[in-house]
């Protein structure tokens, strides 16, 4: 059995808040400079160049990519066999997240209350999704998510007689739906089946996962190509400003599901898909 001492947790949290905002990952950065190279309208190369000068920027002088740090959402796979010691785990997770936005000053983009809209000041509490996993270690995501694009996100609940062809619509009208206000060229992340909390969370995981590892189903990852051709087929293009690159890449998560449904979440991200892992 391995002892992991909430402190541990406190700590890396903490270092991946800051290094989630401020840094992407080696996948993310690559599509948007091969997105730059490929784009053909002159207008839509430059905003990409500009993305690219601006990502250079923030790795520079250590700075936020946007100006939106996001909402902390972070994913816990914790291994069967793993022993916490200290105080609650998400106590433990939302330290690390109050000392990251605070240590790293980050905006501060949580309220309360959904209605009463009154600031924490702490960007607490975490959004956290738990999974208990084999083994003796325990991976964090911590996935900072901004709420331009965000907002832009659907679940769709199909009939099962929609089909593939339904699935394809949805995500497309989604994004098409989306427009400018999701900061295109934008990262869509997919989930198909279970039910109508299970799709979303597949949504969200599926924009974790590295964009030059597709579905390990052949299915849906001929689903992934040619979602992602349709999209950048719209026209929409970089800042919903026209060009041929309007996502990034799309990832797509499934899950069983009931007979009688076929549920949809279509999860947008802007190019700034922000999340770091760690194994402790």
């Amino acid at each position: 059995m391995k002892i992991i001492h909430t402190d541990e947790i406190i700590k890396n949290v903490r270092e991946m808040c800051i290094e989630a905002n401020l840094s992407l990952t080696d996948d993310v950065k690559g599509r948007i400079l091969n997105a730059e190279e490929k784009e053909e309208s002159e207008l839509g190369k430059r905003i990409l160049g500009q993305l690219r000068e601006n990502l250079e920027i923030a790795g520079d002088e250590q700075i936020p990519i946007c100006q939106d740090t996001g909402m902390a959402v972070v994913f816990l796979d914790i291994g069967q066999n793993v022993h916490i010691e200290g105080m609650g785990i998400a106590d433990a997770v939302n330290e690390g997240v109050r000392q990251g936005y605070r240590d790293g000053y980050l905006r501060k983009s949580v309220v309360g209350d959904p209605l009463l809209r009154e600031n924490t000041k702490d960007n607490t509490p975490a959004i956290i999704h738990y999974n208990i996993v084999p083994g003796e270690s325990m991976e964090i995501t911590v996935a900072p998510k901004g709420f331009g694009s965000e907002n832009m996100s659907r679940v769709i609940m199909l009939k099962p007689a929609d089909g593939i062809e339904g699935v394809k619509q949805a995500v497309l009208e989604t994004v098409k739906l989306a427009g400018p206000n999701a900061c295109p060229p934008m990262v869509v992340g997919v989930g198909i089946g279970g039910d109508f909390e299970k799709c979303t969370l597949l949504a969200k995981k599926a924009l974790t996962r590295n964009l030059n590892m597709p579905s390990p189903l052949p299915h849906i990852k001929e689903l992934e190509e040619e979602l992602l051709q349709d999209i950048n087929s719209t026209g929409l293009g970089p800042g919903g400003l026209g060009g041929c690159i309007t996502a990034l890449g799309i990832n797509i998560e499934t899950y069983p599901t009931h007979i009688a449904g076929l549920p949809v979440a279509v999860n947008i991200c802007c190019h700034v898909n922000r999340h770091v892992k760690r194994v402790l």
